[in-house]
């Protein structure tokens, strides 16, 4: 059997399910696909160093083989803080406003993407699979053709990809996607995304695309499909019978007090609409003066890319909105906004989740957004919450019995608020119902099966 090659900017190992501390699905799927496969995972070890060597540092943990490079300070800012995460990563989440265009940027990304496929290629044997992961290593596959690389070689985007007229905003945007097709299979989390992606192929390169998503230009043949990816289920759910999980579910009650808990997890990033839910959340406690005795909103946010000023200030942003709103509203006993700027381990966010009657995410734009898929997964079947879910999340497509809402109306989320905490056991279970079903049979191992077995023809 031929092995597979997973290539990612950060490798993670995973661990046996259920361990302490264990990784999010998406190692425990990767993971499990490179033992059957004796294969192999390589990516940025995460450190610096002062001078490129390409040297490869490998290790065998868990049954899975890893290959890491060490990359210059300057890789990481041009390549990583810059292109990655202040052009790319904006632009695909519609904030074109956001989206900063230097060309140092642009070399750098470049220039790391060439010293992956470098330093990867000794490892390539003839009858290999390589996965590529995300929008940090887009042309890698075009780079590893270069060198004489004729295996089969997929790529899966896990944020969205733009519409058209947002995208041409991007310096070169034509050679990006020219390096895509270069890949046999390319995987977008949603048909939205598959479809902005075609129309492009179509408008801009005049490629030639089937309604099956294959795309044939320049000699080269690519599919194209949407493969949404979903929770190890499995493993979430039995991190839900430990007493980490119990313990975190009992934290959060007692300390409600008798409150009916509102609940928000997610990474402090502007993507995710976090102003905008503190915004719908004042408005709700202005509409209902008497849910500030009632509710009270606990918002986990832990930070990420602090090197990048954006996501600095939205970090300062929310520490005002929380106090004002704090400030206007506590009386000495309650504080209605809980605001925490840190991490928890899975098996603590499953209690989290299982405490809360409101599950609240609401993206501005999401590739898919598991936490809405881990808050069904962790509901007591006999007395679900209510997921309120963002229209513009990926996962939106699959979880139709959420109340669905358009993150940018404070009016709409409160309304959504107002239902979620009004509504009769009979129509939370009839909805959870529903969306359990698809939370536990499309997880992340039909869709790892899924995309491996088209790369592999």
């Amino acid at each position: 059997m031929s092995r597979l090659i997973v290539v990612s900017n950060r490798v993670s190992v995973p661990k046996a399910r259920g361990a302490a501390g264990a990784q999010g699905g998406l190692a425990v799927a990767l993971g499990s696909a490179l033992k059957e496969n004796r294969g192999i995972w390589f990516g940025w070890s995460g450190k610096e160093i002062d001078t490129f060597s390409g040297s490869l540092n490998m290790e065998r943990v868990e049954g899975v083989t890893t290959a890491t490079i060490d990359l210059e300070h300057q890789d990481v800012e041009e390549y990583y803080n810059g292109y990655a995460n202040r052009t790319l990563w904006p632009l695909f989440h519609y904030r074109i406003d956001l989206a900063e265009y230097e060309r140092e940027f642009g070399r750098g990304y470049e220039r790391v993407n060439e010293r992956f496929a470098e330093s990867m290629r000794p490892l390539v044997e003839p009858d290999d699979l390589i996965w590529v992961h995300d929008y940090h290593l887009i042309p890698l596959g075009e780079r590893l053709r270069a060198k004489g690389v004729q295996n089969r070689i997929g790529f899966f985007l896990h944020i969205p990809w733009p519409p058209t007229r947002l995208f041409v905003s991007l310096p070169y945007h034509e050679r990006l996607v020219r390096t895509m097709l270069e890949y046999d299979v390319l995987g977008f989390q949603t048909t939205e995304w598959l479809e902005s992606f075609l129309h492009y192929c179509d408008k801009e390169l005049g490629a030639e695309v089937s309604s099956d998503g294959t795309v044939r230009f320049g000699g080269r043949e690519t599919v194209a499909r949407a493969y949404p990816i979903g929770l190890d289920y499995e493993e979430f759910t039995a991190a839900g019978d430990s007493g980490v999980a119990r313990n975190a579910q009992q934290r959060i009650l007692s300390s409600a007090r008798r409150r009916k808990v509102m609940l928000g997890v997610d990474r402090l990033d502007y993507s995710k609409g976090l102003p905008e839910r503190f915004d719908a959340i004042s408005r709700f406690l202005d509409q209902y003066p008497e849910s500030t005795r009632d509710t009270v909103f606990i918002q986990i946010a832990p930070p990420s890319r602090e090197d990048v000023q954006s996501y600095r200030d939205i970090r300062d942003l929310l520490e005002a909105k929380t106090g004002k709103i704090n400030g206007a509203r506590s009386e000495v006993d309650v504080v209605p906004i809980r605001y925490v700027n840190k991490g928890y381990p899975r098996a603590e966010l499953f209690g989290f989740y299982r405490a809360a009657k409101v599950g609240l995410v609401t993206p501005l734009r999401d590739g898919m957004n598991l936490v809405a898929k881990e808050y069904v997964a962790a509901q007591d079947p006999e007395d679900p919450g209510v997921l309120i879910l963002s229209r513009f999340a990926g996962a939106a497509l699959q979880l139709d019995g959420a109340v669905l809402v358009n993150p940018y109306s404070s009016e709409d989320v409160s309304e959504a608020i107002r239902q979620a905490l009004d509504m009769p056991l009979e129509e939370r279970k009839a909805r959870w119902e529903k969306m359990h079903v698809s939370v536990k049979n499309e997880d992340v191992i039909s869709w790892r099966k899924s995309f491996v077995d088209t790369l592999r023809g």
